[in-house]
């Protein structure tokens, strides 16, 4: 293959490759792009909606719904319209959860945003586009369904809502270890709804129009949440008759072909690589010299495009070093967190909760030696040296006045001892007074 031909396979690779990245929608799609977010906080493009949580926006994903606290919601809606009426939205998600878990997902395409915000398909009113929802509605483990509304039916009022689904189909997808594709394909042909690549349902009849907003939103229950996490939301449209023109002018030839010199036009769409030199006849060169010149130009442009190449792989391979990093901290983190997690796998209790119950049986432990130490020193002779303490001062604080009157009106204890000795006397007295007038008295003989 000569380097003439070679240069035009080339040619044709990085065409068809600008071809494909120029129909994705940047202001509609995010997650094609590393990080996910420069602040860590919003998402270019696109307004986000929290109940009972704050949306985590990580490099590579965002938490819609955490795995704790439960009955929570979460949104994310397109600041920009689309412009076309034939489009494919493909969204990566993940779900995960207990055994037994609540949550859904929705995917909309909508008129009026606030008439939704966060609600999902039970419980919002009216609505003017496409939804396709994703749950485990019946018990079936999982099923996609799609709804379409004109903004004329009440959704919250339906008693059967089931039979306004214009298709369905089942899918597992809860704890699948790796994020699942849904795409949804609009165009003048019907609608088609895929599932990692494989058919879910399609219809000709509807027909979507154009100058919409896309919008996620995930709700879970209040007992065993869902975990749902959004990897990437890419939008792509065709491009019109016009714009392919523009984007792919066909080759010149003969007449209409550019003189040498004039001013090659540029491939805007890689800013650093040089310019784009026309492809010409083999005729056309009449000498040599003109051969040698277009090999030349030829030869010097494919280098300075595989200078670019190699720069951009450089590029490319230091942020994924530093993407590797982050990652590596973060996994080590986490890794740290569950080591400290105790008993946190066979009760299902988050940390924090865990952390709160520790803390609280330490103070229980603190409180009963303390109740031990009081026990031991009631029973101690420290107890009779502390009552006497409180005594004294029971004692000392007593009123002067009562103190002098038990003092002075007391009886002290000489005086008591002399009353007892003078009653002994005055009885033994009166004994002896007795014995003799008794042994006085003349005795009388029968």
């Amino acid at each position: 293959m000569t380097p003439r031909h070679s240069f035009r396979s080339l040619s044709m690779l990085l065409l068809a490759t600008l071809a494909s990245a120029q129909d994705t929608i940047d202001v509609l799609s995010f997650g094609h792009k590393s990080p996910l977010s420069s602040d860590g906080k919003k998402i270019p493009g696109y307004k986000s909606q929290a109940v009972n949580h704050d949306i985590r926006v990580l490099s590579d994903r965002v938490t819609l719904t955490p795995p704790y606290p439960g009955n929570t919601k979460g949104a994310l809606w397109s600041d920009a319209k689309t412009h076309s009426s034939d489009w494919t939205a493909a969204l990566e998600f993940r779900a995960s959860g207990q055994e037994v878990g609540s949550g859904n997902l929705q995917l909309w395409y909508t008129k009026d945003p606030t008439q939704v915000e966060t609600h999902s398909v039970y419980n919002v009113e009216k609505f003017d586009g496409l939804v396709l929802v994703v749950d485990q509605y019946g018990g079936t483990g999982g099923r996609i369904r799609g709804f379409l509304n004109d903004g004329s039916q009440n959704y919250r009022g339906q008693s059967a809502q089931e039979s306004l689904a214009f298709g369905h189909c089942d899918y597992h997808y809860r704890n699948l270890g790796r994020p699942s594709k849904l795409t949804v394909s609009s165009s003048q042909s019907g609608l088609d709804v895929k599932i990692d690549d494989k058919t879910c349902f399609s219809t000709a009849t509807v027909a979507l129009p154009e100058g919409y907003h896309f919008g996620i939103t995930a709700s879970t229950g209040e007992s065993n949440p869902d975990s749902i996490e959004i990897y990437k939301f890419l939008v792509n449209s065709k491009l019109s008759e016009h714009e392919q023109k523009l984007k792919n002018p066909p080759a010149q030839t003969g007449d209409n072909a550019p003189a040498p010199g004039t001013t090659p036009r540029r491939m805007d769409a890689f800013p650093g690589i040089p310019e784009l030199i026309p492809d010409r006849e083999a005729k056309e060169f009449k000498s040599q010299t003109e051969q040698f010149s277009d090999l030349h130009d030829r030869l010097q442009a494919m280098s300075h495009h595989i200078g670019y190449v190699f720069g951009e792989i450089k590029t490319l391979a230091e942020s994924s070093e530093t993407q590797h990093k982050d990652s590596l901290a973060k996994n080590t983190e986490v890794l740290d967190a569950v080591k400290n997690m105790k008993g946190s796998k066979e009760t299902g209790l988050p940390p924090d909760t865990i952390r709160q119950i520790r803390e609280l049986s330490e103070k229980v432990d603190k409180l009963e030696a303390s109740m031990a130490l009081v026990s031991k020193a009631l029973d101690d002779d420290h107890f009779g040296k502390l009552f006497k303490q409180i005594e004294m001062m029971h004692f000392d604080v007593m009123p002067a006045q009562m103190r002098h009157a038990l003092e002075t009106h007391t009886p002290s204890l000489g005086k008591l001892a002399l009353l007892l000795v003078g009653s002994q006397v005055v009885l033994a007295a009166a004994y002896v007074v007795y014995k003799r007038r008794k042994n006085s008295i003349p005795k009388k003989f029968l």
